[in-house]
């Protein structure tokens, strides 16, 4: 009994140095402007939670800065934001109104990191339960140090936050097939329909929980209990409802159906090739780490199959949202947690493999996580800069200079980065005649480029500043 208690202290010894050690490298350039990589969609959710602390939390009407046709096709003069539920916004908001002890992004970022370390923290306890003390630690610190995960966990997006509520599902669900017990169904189902709120893409996470609740009890039962019922309606009805909800606003839905296969590339070599070899073997696994990999997959233990089934869960939703994982990477931040266990299980087998030279094997365990890990950092590492820095300031100077409830044009290839900084409502590009713009309210212009179109705008209305880096013109 007293070894049993060491071996656990030591493990809880292992992961709380993981945690640590992840939170410290997740605080690298934590205080970056919303200016690095995939900064307009950074933009567009800390700019629900900052109009949130100017105007109050209003959970049915989210709102961002962007009033322009891009989005939707349709003007969108409040600037509704109808995408994820906005808990990540309301939680982000509140907390800096509450603790203004840092600036507003900040806290964003460090939101996301909170949420990163509980979900090293679950990681662990599912890895524990199928994988055994070692599985469960090299879960965690897959995930604590993948340097894609690293990045992204420290980013102002919902996705870190929804990984975290789809783990939560995914552990109660673990104690609900071990006890039987109906309040872990409950949990899981609370927790799960709030990941569905968030994103609802993370609905493949339920493919193995339903895959082996029907194995084991069969169909035919699980139709004759009525928790299952009242499970499946904790976890939908929510999800009907806000959709019926932002269904009465379409200006501030979102295109969407692009992100399936909008431009037909499913299954065309280019999918394979971005996919495949680009996102998830280069970007996410560093090319070496598809040899752990290879072996989670080629193993024959029936009692990990769960690992398998989450894995597979995985390629499906790769496969269904296929165009939009291949435009953006950030997509694939939902598949991080699948990967991380399914790599554990990798070196799991790889460490203890019979068959064949077992140190030879260790040893090509040990050169592929490492090469996996610094081949990523040696991509991701490019994420962290801030190549145009020359929009904070013009953002700043409008936000100093003209009225709180000016609107403002600020063209930046459709980039809601730029106008975010200047902390108004406005477009991101011009998606008509200038005339028409002023007519629907616009009140300034301001570029940092000084291309054909600024300079025509220079000509006709006043300049307020103007230096090398960027232009700000008054359109009245």
């Amino acid at each position: 009994m007293v070894r049993i208690k060491k071996i656990k202290n030591k493990e809880y010894i292992i992961l709380s140095l993981i945690i640590l050690l992840a939170f410290i490298v997740r605080l690298y350039k934590i205080d970056n402007p919303i200016a690095d990589w995939h900064s307009w969609r950074q933009a567009d959710t800390s700019s629900v939670g900052r109009i949130y602390v100017q105007e109050g939390i209003n959970l049915l009407y989210p709102r961002y800065y962007d009033i322009s046709t891009i989005q939707s096709g349709i003007f969108n003069p409040k600037g509704y934001r109808f995408v994820e539920f906005p808990i990540y916004n309301a939680v982000h908001s509140l907390i800096y109104t509450t603790v203004p002890l840092v600036s507003f992004e900040i806290w964003g970022r460090l939101l996301s990191i909170a949420c990163s370390l509980i979900s090293t923290y679950l990681l662990f306890l599912i890895g524990f339960r199928y994988l055994g003390k070692l599985g469960g630690v090299l879960a965690s610190f897959i995930f604590a140090f993948m340097p894609f995960n690293i990045y992204y966990s420290r980013a102002i997006l919902p996705e870190p936050m929804a990984v975290m509520f789809v783990l939560f599902s995914l552990w109660f669900f673990v104690q609900y097939y071990d006890s039987d017990n109906t309040k872990k169904l409950y949990l899981l189902s609370l927790f799960f329909s709030a990941a569905i709120l968030i994103k609802p893409y993370v609905f493949f996470y339920s493919i193995p929980m339903i895959f082996v609740l029907l194995k084991r009890d069969g169909i035919v039962k699980i139709l004759l209990q009525k928790k299952y019922y009242l499970a499946f309606l904790i976890v939908v009805v929510p999800f009907f409802l806000w959709r019926f909800w932002i269904n009465q606003f379409p200006e501030g839905i979102p295109f969407y159906s692009w992100a399936f296969n909008g431009n037909g590339i499913r299954f065309k070599p280019s999918f394979w090739y971005w996919i495949f070899t680009e996102r998830i073997g280069k970007l996410l696994l560093g090319g070496w780490g598809l040899i752990v990999l290879g072996f989670a997959l080629i193993d024959k233990n029936k009692e990990k199959y769960f690992i398998h089934l989450i894995f597979y869960s995985a390629i499906f939703y790769v496969t269904l949202i296929a165009n939009a994982n291949v435009l953006h990477d950030y997509y694939q931040v939902l598949i991080v947690p699948a990967l991380s266990l399914s790599l554990a299980y990798g070196i799991y087998v790889m460490w203890n493999i019979q068959n064949f030279n077992q140190r030879i094997s260790r040893l090509l365990c040990l050169f592929s996580v490492f090469v996996m890990l610094t081949s990523g950092a040696v991509q991701v590492k490019e994420y962290y800069k801030v190549n145009h820095w020359e929009i904070t300031r013009a953002g700043k100077f409008v936000d100093e200079n003209t009225p709180d409830d000016a609107l403002v044009i600020a063209p930046y290839n459709g980039d809601t980065a730029f106008l975010y900084q200047t902390n108004r409502f406005g477009w991101p590009y011009l998606d008509r005649s200038i005339e028409e713009e002023i007519e629907k309210g616009a009140d300034y212009y301001v570029s940092v480029s000084y291309d054909e179109q600024t300079k025509k705008l220079m000509e006709k209305f006043p300049v307020i500043e103007e230096n090398k880096e960027f232009v700000v013109i008054k359109l009245h």
